[in-house]
């Protein structure tokens, strides 16, 4: 920590299952109950595309270069969003084209990432019912890694992880996950059942009842990250709700709107003095080679490092490192490919304004942004 300044990273969807966990030491049950039956169909489908894959690979393969990047920046906390069981559980969720699993045995490909907080709010982490929630629990635990969003009660599922920070205060992370991300009403963690932290809507109500739930946790010192998984697939629009729901966010206390889902980045938004990431699109998966959507990129993916001030948690600044995805691992993307996504994200943020560096790199300085109406309000 540089003094006076924490630094988040956080990232997209991290999905270490289906064909990722075929690459591993000790891939699972090759069937994965989806569009190809057959998991190891997406290992040959990225294959075709980039190359052979020396399977079985290392546990930091499909991380690759965001390791050094994680090494060199040194991050004061790392969030991640683990979109995937980790089970051998063969009961796939009903009424689900997609199921997620990596075996137990891989969780080191997690574990290697040094993940501080794992966000488990999503609409994957229950593919194989609450026995495979269980199992994903456990081995978590065993793995001495802290997760959020989801739980075996609705208390455990709310309850935030909490990460000291640097300065003397928390990093508390509250992890909350959308019916308009895919994930089932069915699944919502209840007193008598376990399940995700999951929002009906994004409704006004929704956010006061968060809200709430923020003033009661946080404490002078403490740096609030509310970690969403919520909207569709593809495209930048970001709906009206969407905004409303990440504004009431701020006002209410928190510092961070980590936002996921997207498969691609989505708009950036700075609002009183903090950062809204609104889809950070996705970090790890298989999907190399699968067409149909080309014009968004999605084989490109974003580190993003967060800086905060640590007594206030007020936005400093934000670094994003842009990254390729490649024969399932994560390599340096090109300069063109830098280039590319700096004036995507520049077209579709309102207000905001990313400088390409000399390494790289794209940068976020809150001192050159022009906020939209109201954005500034109060000293926060």
């Amino acid at each position: 920590m540089t003094s006076g300044v924490v630094t988040l990273f956080v990232c997209g969807d991290v999905m270490l299952g289906r064909g990722v966990d075929q690459i591993l030491a000790r891939p699972g049950d090759r069937h994965c109950g989806s569009y190809a039956e057959d998991a190891q169909s997406y290992v040959r489908l990225a294959e075709s595309i980039n190359g052979p894959i020396p399977a079985p690979v290392p546990p930091s393969w499909p991380w690759g270069e965001a390791l050094r990047l994680l090494d060199s920046a040194a991050p004061d906390v790392r969030i991640v969003n683990l979109e995937t069981s980790v089970t051998r559980s063969d009961a796939f969720a009903p009424g689900k084209a997609v199921h997620y699993r990596m075996h137990p045995a891989n969780v080191s490909a997690l574990t290697v990432a040094h993940p501080d907080v794992c966000v488990l709010a999503n609409n994957h982490i229950l593919d194989f019912g609450r026995d495979g929630l269980e199992e994903t629990l456990d081995t978590l635990d065993r793995a001495g890694l802290q997760v959020a969003g989801a739980g075996r009660s609705v208390d455990e599922a709310y309850r935030p992880a909490a990460v000291p920070n640097p300065a003397g205060g928390r990093v508390l992370v509250l992890a909350l996950g959308a019916t308009s991300s895919g994930i089932p009403p069915g699944w919502a963690a209840t007193a008598a059942l376990s399940g995700v932290a999951h929002l009906p809507d994004l409704s006004a109500a929704t956010a006061a009842a968060v809200v709430r739930r923020i003033r009661r946790l946080k404490r002078a010192g403490d740096i609030v990250v509310v970690s969403m998984h919520w909207g569709s697939n593809w495209g930048y629009h970001v709906p009206r709700e969407q905004t409303r729901f990440a504004h009431a966010l701020v006002d209410g206390g928190a510092d961070l709107v980590h936002g996921h889902s997207s498969h691609h980045p989505r708009p950036i938004e700075v609002y009183r003095r903090r950062l809204v990431l609104h889809g950070c699109g996705d970090f790890i998966d298989d999907y190399e080679g699968i067409g149909g959507y080309e014009e968004y990129r999605d084989d490109l993916r974003l580190a993003y490092f967060v800086m905060v001030t640590a007594d206030s948690g007020r936005f400093l600044g934000l670094r994003m490192v842009p990254l390729r995805a490649r024969r399932m691992r994560l390599e340096g993307a090109p300069h063109q490919d830098a280039v590319w996504v700096r004036a995507t994200l520049n077209r579709v943020s309102t207000g905001v304004h990313l400088d390409l560096e000399s390494d790289g790199t794209l940068s976020l300085d809150p001192r050159r942004q022009h906020p939209r109406p109201g954005a500034s309000r109060g000293p926060r």
